[in-house]
């Protein structure tokens, strides 16, 4: 009977171990690391850097961008894979205004997100 109860035991484990092998991306997988924001008033445009390693762009990834305007969902943006293995940009054409504070939530396809948040400044021309 022990025989047989190790051997299952055995198995399990190494079961356990080839399907930790074959999806190396979910011990790796980490949320967005940085968010930068910054607003364009004449442009009326949200530029967003991402920072976000990941060595396989289509398994792991940031798979939506949520942006708030004032606590109110303006847009959301899904995405299959992202655009490169460390860092990209994002522009969104959002209307704002002086004051408006703009909130951005970065989800990564795997675990974890990030968010930041920008206070709408006047041009200094």
């Amino acid at each position: 009977m022990k025989k047989y109860f190790s051997g299952h035991v055995s198995v399990c484990a190494c079961l356990l171990l080839a399907v930790c092998l074959m999806t190396p991306q979910y011990a790796a997988a980490d949320p967005p690391q940085d968010l930068i924001l910054t607003y364009n008033l004449q442009k009326q445009t949200l530029t967003v850097t991402i920072t976000h390693p990941s060595s396989f762009t289509g398994l792991h990834y940031v798979n939506q961008v949520k942006i708030n305007k004032n606590n109110v969902l303006v847009e959301k943006n899904d995405y299959k894979s992202q655009p490169d293995k460390k860092s990209f940009v994002y522009t969104y054409k959002i209307p704002a205004v002086p004051n408006d504070i703009l909130e951005v939530t970065a989800n990564c396809n795997i675990q974890g997100s990030k968010t930041a948040t920008l206070k709408v400044v006047k041009d200094e021309n």
